[in-house]
């Protein structure tokens, strides 16, 4: 059991941690996690360890998530927030630049794209123009800018595609 506790320690608490969230809790199932291994040690029949006892503490984590939120008291922070009006959205400094970043990158694979697509794609996902306005503006019938619109999405997905395989 030792063998199994110093092998797998960290892969079992990182399990644990990923699913709770909690490094505190993580611990305690980590070790609730070890401890029905030891229970159960003669029912395994060795053939795979890791995949046993991660499998031992996704269940763990799975029944202390679904019994945590019946356990849980409402603070007055918790009642608060849940009962304040929803204001405007404060974004932080992260998030602005997050947005900025995706957006400077829609507008360069926009550019890569081949005429009319790459304008369509512009004014429709980086402009965010309507359908309507953008045939208004480019004086084309409604449903050619929803085909080019649509044909972009594709080529648009299959830039994606090929940057997240790279």
């Amino acid at each position: 059991m030792t063998a199994l506790i110093d092998s797998y320690q960290n892969l079992v608490f990182s399990v644990c941690y990923k699913m709770t969230s909690d490094y505190f809790a993580a611990e305690d199932l980590a070790q609730d996690t070890f401890l029905s291994a030891y229970e159960h040690l003669r029912s395994f029949d060795g053939s795979n360890a890791k995949a046993w006892l991660c499998r031992i503490a996704s269940n763990k984590c799975i029944d202390y998530l679904s019994h945590s939120g019946r356990k849980s008291i409402p603070t007055e922070d918790t009642y608060l927030v849940s009962t304040m009006d929803a204001g405007p959205i404060q974004e932080t400094p992260e998030a602005i630049c997050m947005e900025q970043e995706t957006k400077e990158m829609l507008l360069e694979n926009c550019r890569h794209l081949k005429p009319p697509y790459d304008e369509v794609a512009k004014a429709y996902y980086y402009d965010e123009m309507d359908v309507k306005e953008i045939a208004r503006k480019r004086a084309q019938n409604v449903k050619t800018i929803q085909t080019q619109v649509y044909r972009a999405r594709e080529m648009l997905r299959k830039i994606y595609r090929k940057e997240n395989s790279a």
